[in-house]
């Protein structure tokens, strides 16, 4: 893949990416697979990665996905098509804001924008729990009930689920939580 290439896929991703990184998490794993980046469950695997650490999710899958095709400049390349829509489309809207948002069919726009963006961080949500906790793959490969569900990982999620309901601690006290609890009983 060219450094190109890899800008425009990543430009086309940041393009559409409305309502933060969640929501870049279909687009970019229909471009994995389209491109044949990486396995489903590598890419679940770094969107574990990128969720735990520093930074928006899409550009620490975009500078991952540039670093794996072209060392330090894949990574550059892939991380500045990532921000470049964001970062054009601020620059407009920054110089007209006051007028632009006021417009109703604007806010008519947000007002749509909303639900579907919404229904992708859902999908994406369902996508990742379908890997990380309820194991689809390996169901889907045996069709045996008894590998739906892997009683650990479940068990995990509903405890630090329930307990970041409960006490709303900070998030890194449950991604290092699930880092321990993985490494001791998987």
């Amino acid at each position: 893949m060219s450094l190109f290439s890899l800008y425009l896929t990543f430009f086309k991703i940041g393009l559409f990416t409305i309502g933060g990184g969640l929501a870049a998490l279909p687009l970019l794993q229909t471009e994995a697979l389209r491109q044949n980046w990486f396995s489903m469950e590598t890419f679940f695997h770094m969107v574990a990665v990128s969720e735990s650490t520093p930074g928006p999710i899409g550009i620490n899958m975009a500078s991952y996905v540039g670093w794996e095709h072209a060392g330090w400049f894949g990574s550059l390349t892939a991380t500045l098509g990532m921000v470049s829509p964001s970062l054009i489309i601020i620059m407009i809207v920054a110089r007209w804001f006051l007028h632009f948002n006021e417009r109703p069919m604007v806010q008519e726009a947000f007002s749509g924008l909303r639900p579907a963006v919404t229904g992708l961080i859902a999908t994406a949500a369902w996508k990742v729990l379908g890997v990380a906790v309820l194991p689809l793959s390996r169901f889907a490969e045996t069709r045996e009930i008894t590998d739906l569900f892997d009683p650990v990982r479940l068990g995990i999620f509903v405890v630090l689920g329930g307990a970041h309901i409960r006490w709303n601690w900070h998030p890194v006290v449950f991604v290092v939580s699930g880092a321990l609890l993985g490494m001791v009983l998987l």
